[in-house]
């Protein structure tokens, strides 16, 4: 195939014909061995050492929907990368959070764009948010023989439904499954731990600010107990990855911005080590 597009200058009739607005079915007609799920692996022996991306979390606000992400990857008991990005743009009005596998989340990411991508230039209008977090969730499946294998990849997906005026979030279970969370969630190895910071200091009435403020705390929380999960860290200048999605679209704050609300927190916690107290009452 490539050496005769090579030697015609051409694309072969296929890429041409109309069809699928799906990407992956596309993919699955033409190249089905660039899919992850249909490559083979070896025989198991033992635990796959793969580097693994801990801990998403996110939070809605009257008017949008917030997005966090550590930067530490372990790998085992060992720090692999300090400084790995785990939140990504799937569009202008949405983004994926990565827990699991590094490696393969990122792919499955690169490929979850390109599918949203794709639909919108074959159809000429973009997916809703359910339908665009359906998408996610075939994808997820697809993964599942690796999943069963140890290279399981379970995201976070988040977004602003321009129909219903407000954000929303989706998280998943390795099958694929898929849950609406109402308010807060959170996934990866810290998830129990951020989960649990978010449910004593959440509200409905927060504003931007403090639902940003809200998710790097729930991460600080998450790497105070969790030794997969990274907090700040002032000395290299790693931050959290903090985005936000409103009717104006995806934007991911800058190191200033992201530094700013880490250094507050930061200071808050020389007085209180265990962070703000929510009331008994």
């Amino acid at each position: 195939m490539e050496a005769n597009t090579r030697s015609t200058g051409r694309l072969p009739a296929a890429f041409l014909t109309p069809g699928s607005s799906s990407f992956m079915d596309f993919l699955s007609g033409h190249s089905p061995e660039m899919l992850p799920g249909n490559r083979t692996l070896p025989p198991l022996q033992g635990t796959i050492e793969a580097p693994h991306g801990t801990t998403i979390v996110a939070a809605t606000f009257p008017g949008g929907v917030v997005l966090a992400g550590d930067r530490r990857a372990t790998m085992g008991n060992v720090i692999a990368q300090r400084d790995i990005e785990k939140v990504f743009p799937a569009d202008e009005y949405s983004a994926v959070g990565i827990a699991g596998t590094a490696g393969l989340a990122v792919e499955m990411v690169k490929l979850f764009q390109l599918e949203l991508e794709h639909f919108e230039k074959v159809e000429g209008a973009q997916l809703s948010l359910e339908g665009k977090a359906n998408r996610l969730s075939t994808m997820i499946r697809s993964n599942l023989a690796m999943a069963m294998q140890g290279l399981a990849v379970v995201p976070l997906f988040a977004g602003f439904d321009v129909d219903r005026e407000k954000g929303r979030i989706f998280s998943y279970d390795v099958t694929g499954g898929r849950s609406e969370e109402l308010g807060y969630a959170a996934t990866g190895s810290g998830s129990v731990f951020a989960r649990g910071s978010m449910k004593k200091l959440y509200r409905g009435d927060l504003t931007e600010q403090q639902a940003l403020t809200l998710v790097v705390q729930a991460l600080y929380d998450a790497a105070d107990d969790d030794s997969a999960t990274g907090g700040p860290d002032v000395a290299r200048r790693i931050y959290p990855i903090v985005t936000v999605i409103t009717d104006e679209g995806f934007r991911k704050l800058d190191e200033v911005e992201s530094s700013q609300i880490a250094r507050s927190i930061l200071e808050h916690r020389m007085e209180q080590p265990d962070g703000p107290r929510a009331a008994l009452l």
